[in-house]
């Protein structure tokens, strides 16, 4: 009977089971996350300390931003563009292109340059990049422009141990004249040129063809409100000098540009804006014997910085 019981004991029937219980504990809960995002462990302590100090530490002082890209369009403007030095990042040209001196003339320049991709593209899909343009089967893209925050001006002059000489535009909005600046600025040893965010000239592929390549070596700032931003230059010790043509004092008579000076040059025509007048320290006008109304803006900051350099030098 014992033997039976054993027999009996060995066989297999139905058990209370754990209705699955088991098996689904088993089974995994997916990657185990990085040890910073782990709740307790050392290293996400470490992690919310450092994320806790920098959203207490103060932002630190924005430059002046980028523009946006811009394309160059047309075999002409695209050749003249690579000649001048404008930085570009893509030149596109277009399949099946017939291939003409300017055409071969782009793409040694961009190879020679370096830097530069090479895209070959459908003329539907360059007719779409130009908004319909007549772009005769080249398309250049001109990278965003980085510009410089105001203060910075000043701060590359006082590393080198001189005076500031700044140029500042009040509503010039030809960037030409842009360039003209950049160039004269370049010319005459000084540290930049500030322009405002809106309603002015900004460093478009123009002004850097007018600059004959100092824009690459001559900072342009950009101000988001110039009145202010000439305010700030004040409290650091620069002089504020507006070109205008009723200005108190006649240019050869101006003894502040042989110091820390910004040069304040405004738009042919309507000249000087109220408040951006109201904040200088001097307005100060050219001697025009020939009887001129107005200068364009190029011409008028590089005769006022021909005379500083003067002065200084």
């Amino acid at each position: 009977m014992a033997a039976n019981n054993r027999r009996m004991s060995g066989k297999k029937g139905a058990q209370v089971g754990s209705g699955g219980q088991r098996r689904r504990g088993l089974e995994g809960k997916g990657p185990t996350p990085p040890a910073e995002m782990r709740k307790g462990h050392k290293k996400n302590r470490i992690a919310t300390s450092k994320a806790k100090q920098t959203a207490r530490r103060p932002a630190p002082r924005g430059r002046g931003g980028k523009s946006t890209s811009e394309l160059v369009v047309g075999r002409n403007p695209v050749v003249e563009a690579l000649r001048e030095g404008v930085p570009a990042s893509t030149l596109y040209v277009q399949q099946f292109i017939d291939n003409d001196e300017r055409v071969r003339e782009a793409l040694q320049l961009a190879a020679e340059r370096g830097g530069i991709n090479l895209m070959e593209a459908p003329r539907p899909e360059l007719d779409r990049m130009t908004n319909g343009l007549n772009h005769q089967g080249l398309v250049l893209q001109v990278p965003p422009y980085e510009y410089a925050h105001p203060e910075e001006l000043a701060d590359a002059a006082a590393d080198e141990g001189v005076d500031p000489l700044i140029v500042a535009l009040d509503g010039v909005t030809d960037p030409r004249n842009l360039g003209a600046v950049v160039r004269s600025v370049s010319a005459f040893g000084g540290h930049g040129v500030v322009v405002p965010e809106r309603r002015a000239a900004g460093m478009t592929a123009g002004a850097w063809k007018t600059s004959a390549g100092t824009a690459a070596r001559t900072p342009v700032a950009r101000a988001t409100n110039l009145t202010r931003a000439l305010e700030a230059y004040k409290k650091a010790g620069i002089v504020v000098v507006g070109l205008a043509a009723d200005g108190e004092a006649e240019l050869g008579d101006l003894e502040a540009l042989e110091g820390p000076v910004v040069i304040v040059v405004g738009s042919e025509g309507k000249g000087l804006s109220r408040l951006v007048g109201e904040t200088c320290d001097f307005r100060v006008r050219i001697p025009m014997p020939g009887g001129a109304e107005s200068l364009n803006a190029g011409v008028a900051a590089g005769i006022v910085l021909y005379e500083a350099a003067r002065r200084r030098g």
